[in-house]
């Protein structure tokens, strides 16, 4: 990777699982040695609900529902093979596949080391991951791989509002495969506070900020006074996380390497079946290249936020959804790498990169 593309992404970012796991490190060690502290936070709690978790979350998710124009949404109709790519793959095949693979690895070639029990709560967990597409991480590995700006928007802002209706029944069906029992309810009330009340804030915000000051001064000034506050929240979730996980984790190490062996095999089978779909239908690289992104990494915020309020802090479904989150960088990063060598795949010399979405040919 070249050093223009590595100052593309933030010093956070790039190293994102190694804060994960100094996080899984300090969790852990509290949990054993300051067991008052999650026993504390324990007790703020709402119809499943941790309060503490769901303020962290908010501080992490609001953000990334400002970076999204759900403006662009009415150019849907303009170049639309490459949002039927993204649709297709993050809808009717990346559950499945993400269903299918977790339950291989965690009911037969892992069946020795996991009991059923805790095999069916990491596979919850995994479905949680494998129905919830990128939000906003995609805008990194889009600019990494020199993909069409306005597009990957697109594409960002319809999965968003595709979430709303498909997530629900997705999650409730594949856990219902899996002879997990959720609640509608319960399911209902995390969407509604993950997604639907940072989703309408960040709208809100974005419109009253942009009329007030301008586009320029909402994406170059204001949405950099919360990276502080984005990457303080999800450092602080996964200490509180793993501080419920500690014993767990203290018992069963490799279980974090046996979760992560079908997430990251789930990563490139989708990132491939996205892009080598875009090369057949003769996409150019600046859509092909986030089409696959997007799919292949995942919306885990909302992942962990509705596994603990499934599941609880301390569950195993909690647990496989942060190992997400751990192996997402190094895997993503391996994959922005493959895309960049294999642009010459595909058609044209790119210059619709720096176009608006209806120019894309």
């Amino acid at each position: 990777m070249s050093g223009k593309e590595q100052a593309s992404i933030s010093f956070f970012n790039k190293y994102l699982s190694v804060w994960v796991a100094i996080c899984m490190v300090a969790g852990v060690l509290v949990g054993k040695y300051l067991p008052v502290i999650p026993e504390f936070f324990g007790k703020f709690e709402y119809a499943n609900v941790s309060i503490p978790t769901a303020v962290l979350i908010w501080v992490m998710i609001y953000p990334m529902m400002m970076k999204v124009d759900f403006q662009s949404v009415r150019d849907v109709g303009n170049n639309p093979k490459g949002l039927y790519v993204t649709w297709a793959v993050n809808w009717l095949i990346k559950p499945f596949t993400m269903y299918a693979i977790s339950a291989f690895f965690f009911f037969i070639v892992f069946k020795n080391f996991i009991t059923p029990e805790l095999a069916t709560e990491y596979l919850a967990g995994a479905i949680l991951l494998g129905a919830a597409p990128c939000t906003a991480m995609v805008f990194v590995w889009s600019q990494l791989t020199k993909g069409n700006p306005a597009y990957t928007v697109v594409q960002v802002a319809t999965n968003d509002l595709i979430i709303l209706v498909a997530f629900i029944p997705i999650v409730k069906f594949l856990l219902g495969v899996s002879n997990v029992t959720v609640p509608w309810d319960t399911l209902i009330l995390s969407v509604v506070l993950f997604v639907v009340i940072p989703l309408v804030g960040g709208v809100l915000t974005r419109i009253f900020v942009t009329k007030k000051k301008g586009v320029t001064y909402f994406e170059k000034d204001f949405l950099s006074k919360f990276d502080g506050a984005t990457t303080a929240g999800l450092l602080l979730m996964l200490v509180l996380l793993f501080s419920f996980q500690g014993e767990v984790i203290l018992e069963n190490p490799l279980h974090i390497l046996m979760i992560a062996v079908p997430l990251i095999l789930q990563t490139f089978l989708i990132f491939f079946i996205a892009y080598f779909a875009s090369k057949a239908l003769k996409l150019p690289h600046a859509i092909a290249a986030p089409a696959g992104m997007i799919g292949a990494s995942n919306f885990f915020e909302l992942s962990v936020a509705v596994a603990i309020a499934l599941f609880g802090m301390d569950s195993p479904a909690a647990l496989a959804t942060v190992v997400g989150v751990l192996t997402e960088v190094p895997v993503m990063l391996i994959l922005v790498k493959i895309a960049n060598s294999t642009r010459h795949w595909f058609p044209g010399k790119e210059k619709s990169v720096v176009n608006p979405v209806k120019t894309v040919k």
